[in-house]
C-alpha cells in the first residue's frame, strides 16, 4: 500500500551561513563541502530563498566556534507570520544560554 506523509510545521530553523565566521581579512571562503564560492552571495545564499519568498526571519546566535566566533540560526515562519517568528525568537532568547554568555574578547572590544 502506498503511505503518504504530510507533515506541516509553523517555523524553519535554518543556519545564517554556510561557513563560520572567517577573518575579516579574507574576502569569504573559496569553497565549501568541495563547491566552489566565486563570490560573497554564494557563501550567504543559505539567507536568501526566504526572504525572496516573502518569509519573514529572525536572525538569532547560536553559540559559538572553537575560536570563541559566533555562529546563527534563521527562524523563518509563514508568509505574513511575522508576529509569530518574532514571539519565537523571543522565546528562544529568553531559553537560550547563548542570549547570556559574555561575548568572547575579539567582539566586546568593538562595543
Amino acid at each position: 500500500a502506498l503511505v503518504t506523509f504530510r507533515v506541516c510545521y509553523g517555523y524553519w530553523v535554518a543556519p545564517s551561513g554556510k561557513v563560520v565566521p572567517v577573518d575579516k581579512a579574507v574576502h569569504g571562503p573559496e569553497t565549501v563541502d568541495g563547491r566552489p564560492m566565486d563570490t560573497y552571495h554564494r557563501w550567504m545564499e543559505t539567507v536568501v530563498p526566504w526572504t525572496m519568498a516573502g518569509h519573514p526571519v529572525a536572525a538569532m546566535p547560536a553559540g559559538f566556534d572553537a575560536r570563541g566566533l559566533p555562529t546563527g540560526i534563521q527562524i523563518i515562519g509563514r508568509r505574513h507570520g511575522d508576529q509569530d517568528v518574532l514571539q519565537l525568537a523571543h522565546a528562544y532568547e529568553a531559553a537560550s544560554p547563548v542570549m547570556h554568555r559574555t561575548p568572547p574578547p575579539l567582539l566586546a572590544r568593538d562595543r
